[in-house]
């Protein structure tokens, strides 16, 4: 992960600093993510909290160009948040399909489950993102929700009345 963060720091500074202004985020502790061989942990620590609340940011306001530069540099795109959430699952949740496509060519995972036990299908079910739902439907995540007692995406696009729509995409 340190290889990451060092490869991260230097592709992204002049990005990370207009994404910073742009999103107002206010503190960014430019000795913390400068490369160098003394950083300690704690350091280490929040700077790499910085670069996945950055990659977050840009995943929820639609910034591909940030989120293209994280890629590249090999961040890891299945990172999660506290909440269990992905960088996939808020790009669908947003309504953000021109950051859904490269986070899905660069492997996202499309069948990780949040903390309350939801996918980025089921965001999109829920903001009734159809186009994005349809993308993410090319992988059937579902197999293994009866197992764990988790709801499949039929039964979460019925509990929220949008059975119909998703019988739809499944027929295309």
């Amino acid at each position: 992960m340190k290889l990451v963060l060092n490869t991260v720091v230097m592709s992204l500074t002049s990005i990370c600093l207009m994404t910073v202004l742009t999103l107002g985020i206010t503190k960014l502790h430019a000795q913390d993510v400068a490369m160098s061989s003394t950083i300690d942990q704690a350091s280490l620590k929040q700077s790499e909290q910085e670069l996945i609340d950055l990659f977050f940011a840009a995943a929820k306001t639609g910034n591909e160009e940030v989120i293209s530069e994280f890629l590249k540099s090999g961040f890891p795109v299945d990172v999660k948040n506290a909440q269990g959430y992905t960088a996939l699952m808020m790009a669908t949740y947003y309504g953000h399909q021109n950051v859904v496509t490269p986070l899905l060519a660069h492997g996202a995972n499309r069948c990780i489950r949040d903390n309350k036990g939801h996918t980025a299908l089921m965001g999109a079910i829920v903001k009734a993102e159809w186009s994005i739902a349809k993308q993410l439907r090319k992988v059937d995540c579902d197999v293994n929700a009866k197992k764990t007692k988790q709801m499949t995406a039929e039964e979460f696009a019925k509990y929220f009345g949008q059975e119909e729509k998703f019988k739809k995409i499944l027929e295309n």
